[in-house]
């Protein structure tokens, strides 16, 4: 069976996209009965606003409305996070370079964006912030974060 791997997906607050992304994620994982392949799914945001909160209420609505399990309170990544994730995947390009960042040295973590498992070129690479937008973008980030994670799990395992 192999390994199993530690998955961590981050946005800028983990209020809207990575904890669905780490749902949607999970649900895929569950589906596909791939639990076994993974010892930890769970999400962070690069910056520290919003530790401890709850996921955007429209992320709780979109992820409800498609039957997928949202529970997750938002924390902030550190530095010793890359020693213990496989892969640290975020949601954008600007999270991509606050990772790179503060990515210690020897960290053997995969750090990308989620949109570089992407197989449809419907989508785009970015997962943009629905944050100051309209319910339409949180679905947009659901059909994105489905994709993604349906790819995810046939190219990594």
């Amino acid at each position: 069976m192999g390994k199993q791997l530690r998955v961590a997906f981050v946005c800028l607050g983990n209020i809207c996209r990575s904890p669905m992304a780490e749902a949607v994620f999970k649900k895929v994982v569950s589906d596909q009965k791939l639990d076994g392949r993974f010892s930890e799914i769970t999400s962070f945001g690069t910056a520290g606003y919003h530790i401890g909160e709850k996921p955007d209420s429209r992320t709780i609505a979109v992820c409800g409305k498609h039957n997928v399990p949202i529970n997750h309170r938002a924390q902030q990544i550190s530095a010793s996070d890359f020693r213990k994730y496989d892969y640290i995947i975020c949601m954008d390009k600007s999270n991509l370079a606050n990772l790179r960042r503060i990515r210690p040295r020897g960290s053997e973590a995969v750090v990308e964006m989620f949109g570089n498992w992407r197989e449809d070129p419907s989508f785009p690479t970015n997962v943009e912030d629905p944050y100051y937008g309209g319910a339409d973008g949180f679905e947009d980030c659901y059909r994105q974060c489905i994709h993604f994670s349906e790819v995810f799990l046939e190219r990594e395992l």
